[in-house]
């Protein structure tokens, strides 16, 4: 699955902890972190502790996977002066 997003990655531990059966103070305990955290992450919650986030995978038998994209945004090739003198004649 394609993870673009906190709220995908919320959705796809959400949807994998129902079909484990598992409630959201289960999955806390198998994790090791409060039922709350998994209530919050599972609501998207804007940050995340990434190491947290892996055991909650972990407990789920999810992994990361790291991909490379066709596209990669290049922030070096973007020359700032230039774009502020241009927004600076309009």
């Amino acid at each position: 699955m394609k993870i673009n997003s906190n709220r995908d990655l919320a959705a796809s531990v959400r949807g994998r902890r129902h079909d484990l059966g598992l409630s959201q103070a289960a999955l806390a305990s198998r994790a090791g972190v409060s039922r709350e955290w998994i209530s919050g992450f599972e609501s998207g919650k804007a940050t995340v502790e990434i190491g947290l986030v892996i055991r909650v995978l972990d407990s789920l038998g999810l992994g990361l996977d790291l991909v490379v994209r066709d596209t990669v945004p290049n922030a070096a090739s973007v020359d700032l002066d230039a774009l502020l003198e241009e927004h600076r004649s309009q």
